[in-house]
């Protein structure tokens, strides 16, 4: 079976990873990829956003299944273009893909199907009399959004009215997100503790997976800017993992895929909700269309039943619905960050440590590439160092021993990924 795998991060190198792990038919294609799934696959440059050429290079290589990893590859219409060439993908539709690329269009569908989430109000620069008012209504205690995709970082945490103005007219004035931000979201601010809950879906049916704990901040303490994601754990503790994945599904991810289904769009592939557990019981923070990054490094390798023969079923329209069966213990990432993350970064650092990892550690590229054999550092977040262990203390004791071995100039990650004394988040 020949697959192509879109995207060039951790997520990409995971899922690279996890269809290999169960089946020795498997030829893989990634595209752009990076230097770790270069060792699993064959890596063939190009934009993920190419819908022609994506096309075209599936149907060239005779390929059996698309995976889409990146947002702005759905959002970019990457699986409308290769349905249309005859190519089976695992990933939505561009219409579908708007749970992630429009929080607008998220949010409404929310109000539709009856999703828990916080009071909200949207607009552009013609609307800002009536966000300022919302925002003062709020006390400044809400979150400003840019309503497009801006690469995890168009999310501001707001706890004063300067600070929601300032976020506002970072949006509309200094398009600091450019046009993502041309419209944005101000939302109640909630308090409680986040969470991560994947489904898998094949339009119809939906699939749990384990939940995740994502460290969005780039500092300890969840202090400083928020990033792509600086580590995660899984299954997230703290939680009845298995009743929380039923919750989920039943109130959040089942009603999602039925309402996009209603709108014409169905849904076909990971369908991911950012929650809040706040004392009120769940509540949606944001809906992406794909596997997170870093949470599939640690869900992937938890997962105990054949990655392919999952998304397979989800192509094919013949998902069981239900939770993914998941093997014991626990698991632990830790990303490691090139200087200046999540700001303008150092790249072509010499990366070294990466062969000295104990056994039971993964180590999943993100950043990376090879120069004639030398790995280098190439993009913001560069590695993450997955810890597998009994419990989650020693899945996180077994990741932080080995990314101490990792050394590259100027590198840095945060050392309270999945700490137990970590205080619930009230970062939204």
């Amino acid at each position: 079976m020949r697959i192509l795998i879109l995207g060039g991060g951790g997520r990409e190198h995971a899922l690279a990873w996890a269809c290999l792990r169960d089946r020795d038919d498997v030829e893989l294609i990634c595209a752009p990829g990076n230097a770790g799934t270069a060792e699993l696959a064959d890596n063939v440059a190009l934009d993920v956003t190419d819908t022609d050429r994506i096309a075209g290079l599936a149907v060239e290589r005779a390929v059996d299944l698309v995976v889409i990893g990146p947002d702005a590859s759905a959002a970019a219409g990457v699986a409308d273009a290769c349905h249309a060439a005859g190519i089976a993908v695992f990933g939505p539709t561009a219409a579908a893909a708007r749970i992630e690329s429009s929080k607008t269009f998220a949010k409404t569908l929310m109000e539709v199907a009856g999703i828990p989430t916080a009071r909200w109000m949207s607009g552009g620069a013609g609307e800002r009399t009536q966000l300022r008012s919302f925002i003062a209504q709020l006390d400044g205690w809400c979150v400003v959004k840019a309503d497009g995709l801006a690469l995890g970082k168009g999310v501001t945490v707001c706890d004063s009215v300067d600070t929601a103005e300032r976020a506002l007219a970072g949006c509309l004035d200094e398009r600091l997100f450019g046009e993502a931000g041309s419209t944005v979201i101000v939302e109640e601010r909630l308090e409680g503790t986040e969470l991560s809950a994947f489904g898998l879906s094949d339009g119809r049916r939906v699939r749990g997976l384990a939940p995740a704990r994502d460290h969005k901040r780039a500092l300890d303490g969840d202090r400083g800017p928020n990033t792509g994601g600086m580590g995660a754990v899984a299954p997230a503790p703290d939680v009845d993992a298995d009743g929380i994945v039923r919750d989920a599904v039943h109130t959040v991810l089942q009603p999602c895929v039925d309402a996009l289904a209603a709108f014409g769009s169905p849904f076909v592939g990971c369908l991911y909700a950012g929650l809040m557990l706040t004392p009120a019981g769940i509540s949606v923070l944001e809906f992406n269309a794909r596997f997170g990054d870093p949470e599939a490094q640690v869900v992937l390798p938890l997962l105990d039943e054949p990655l392919v023969e999952l998304l397979t079923a989800c192509v094919d329209g013949r998902l069981d619905a239900g939770i993914a069966r998941r093997g014991p213990g626990a698991a632990v990432g830790v990303v490691a960050a090139a200087e200046g993350y999540p700001g303008a970064v150092r790249t072509g650092d010499v990366i070294d440590g990466v062969d000295s990892l104990s056994d039971g550690v993964l180590c999943f590229h993100a950043g990376t590439r090879s120069d004639n054999g030398t790995l280098r550092t190439s993009g913001g977040r560069v590695l993450c160092v997955v810890g597998l262990g009994s419990d989650h203390t020693a899945a996180r004791r077994r990741a932080y021993a080995n990314i101490a071995r990792i050394r590259f100039r100027g590198i840095q990650y945060r050392s309270d990924i999945a700490e137990e004394t970590r205080t619930p988040d009230t970062v939204h």
